[in-house]
């Protein structure tokens, strides 16, 4: 059996792509033959990327290159991924990121010697030629955690925040509980729902301290640098976590750290410079009515725990007469 998938989608990444596949093929060394296999999914790309996988496809040990005939997007490329993964282990990196030689051996090793659910790790921010190490918002490292105790308190940062898909290794027997996949169709904040997920269900997880994925920041063509519609769909997601979590058998204790978390992106999405002024009307609109959909006395306590102008702000925005439904869709 292959020890070790890794998934990577690619979408119109041209200049970024070949430091991505130089940093598979280097990992493959480090493995036998058949140990290890790259899933690159090409997300319908047409500024050369496709050529790339091409070649790359012949060159580098275990890659697979695995085509979508329209653009679906990084959740549905990713379970494209996931449906071809055959490894005992599941991996998952973005087409314009990095590895360091030698990180696939040592994340598997990790995952193997300490043999929970998933595993998280850190990671290194890449912008231009700046590095910066980006830790995982857990303190107890190298010991097997609960993750739902990983969750809480709600005022905190913790790990359920550190959503990174790729800044961990994650066992095949999640992936056969359905709890690996994404919500096909989000086009941003895929990862939200699916982490909470991966807390709310799994058993048992850990973190180490391995730093062997470099993050770049700053590229020009990520959807988190345009401000397009697609954009929005931060609301769908934060809207499935909320509904979510309120099933869950420890909702009460659960959902404050979910709306408040909901709260503070939609103050972050509403102070940010990306959108048009057109987009801007639609942003504040739909931002609105999920401060009403959420439930009242959750939003209000999430407010109270806030900082004044923060606060301040989401009040008004949540005493906005409702939009219409022509307007909220504009």
């Amino acid at each position: 059996m292959v020890k070790l998938s890794v998934i990577v989608p690619f979408r119109n990444v041209r200049p970024y792509a070949p430091d991505t596949l130089r940093s598979l093929r280097a990992n493959s060394a480090d493995f036998g033959k058949g140990d290890i296999e790259f899933i690159l999914v090409d997300d319908f790309s047409t500024d050369g990327t496709s050529e790339l996988l091409e070649r790359a496809e012949k060159e580098i040990p275990g890659a697979v290159v695995v085509r979508h005939r329209r653009q679906g997007g990084v959740a549905r490329a990713r379970n494209t991924g996931l449906d071809a993964a055959r490894g005992r282990y599941v991996a998952f990196l973005d087409g314009d990121d990095w590895t360091a030689p030698g990180h696939y051996r040592e994340l598997l090793a990790a995952a193997e010697s300490l043999g929970c659910d998933f595993l998280r790790t850190d990671h290194v921010r890449s912008t231009g030629r700046r590095r910066t190490l980006a830790r995982a918002p857990e303190g107890r490292r190298g010991t097997v955690l609960d993750p739902r105790d990983a969750i809480l308190p709600a005022h905190r940062t913790t790990a359920v925040d550190y959503a990174y898909a790729w800044a961990g290794v994650y066992h095949r027997r999640l992936l056969d509980r359905g709890l690996l996949r994404f919500d096909d169709g989000l086009h941003t904040a895929e990862d939200r729902p699916w982490i909470w997920r991966l807390h709310r269900e799994a058993a048992s997880f850990a973190v180490v301290g391995l730093t062997g994925v470099f993050y770049r920041r700053g590229v020009a063509t990520s959807l988190t640098r345009t401000g397009d519609e697609r954009q929005l769909d931060f609301l769908r997601a934060y809207d499935l976590l909320v509904e979510e979590t309120s099933r869950d058998r420890d909702a009460a204790a659960l959902l404050p750290k979910a709306v408040r978390t909901y709260c503070a992106v939609i103050h972050h999405h509403l102070t940010g410079d990306r959108f048009e002024p057109r987009l801007r009307r639609t942003l504040r609109a739909r931002c609105a009515a999920a401060l009403r959909r959420m439930p009242g006395d959750l939003v209000s306590q999430a407010l109270d725990s806030m900082d004044a102008e923060r606060a301040a702000r989401l009040r008004r925005l949540r005493r906005r007469p409702a939009a219409s439904p022509t307007e909220a869709a504009r």
